[in-house]
């Protein structure tokens, strides 16, 4: 028997350009347990991937609502740490630190933020979140010093 599920996927990146005042948009794995879990996990199983629009379609959308709400309130979650985003970015797309360069600057300079000793400036973060995707919330945090 299933005890948890998690539906959906972990997106640290934006993946849309939110003009004005709307923030960006992450999309986590939501985390579902306890007694009401297979039933969901079935109905959500059954309905993805249906037509928006369609009677199907709209239910998976008010369960997907309710199962955000629901993770958000239960397991409330961090933005990531802005180098681990970096990281994370250079890795899914085969980036080495040379081709930072032209984002970050010098070698010195990309080794100094990716190590932590240097943190990144405007020019750096419109520079990454332009080239890259990442969403200019993220980048602009903090970077902690024990990431994982």
């Amino acid at each position: 028997m299933t005890r948890i599920a998690f539906i959906g996927g972990i997106n640290i990146i934006d993946d849309s350009d939110t003009p004005g005042d709307n923030p960006p948009r992450y999309d986590y794995a939501v985390r579902i347990e306890g007694p009401l879990l297979a039933p969901i996990v079935e109905e959500v199983e059954r309905l993805w991937g249906a037509k928006s629009g369609t009677p199907e379609g709209d239910r998976l959308d008010v369960l997907a609502t309710l199962i955000e709400a629901y993770e958000d309130r239960r397991y409330p979650m961090e933005p990531p740490d802005p180098i681990e985003a970096i990281k994370f970015r250079m890795e899914q797309q085969g980036l080495t630190r040379k081709d930072l360069e032209p984002l970050i600057g010098t070698r010195t300079r990309v080794a100094e933020v990716l190590n932590r000793r240097r943190g990144l400036s405007i020019e750096m973060i419109r520079r990454l979140h332009k080239a890259l995707g990442i969403s200019a919330e993220v980048l602009i945090q903090p970077s902690r010093s024990k990431a994982a």
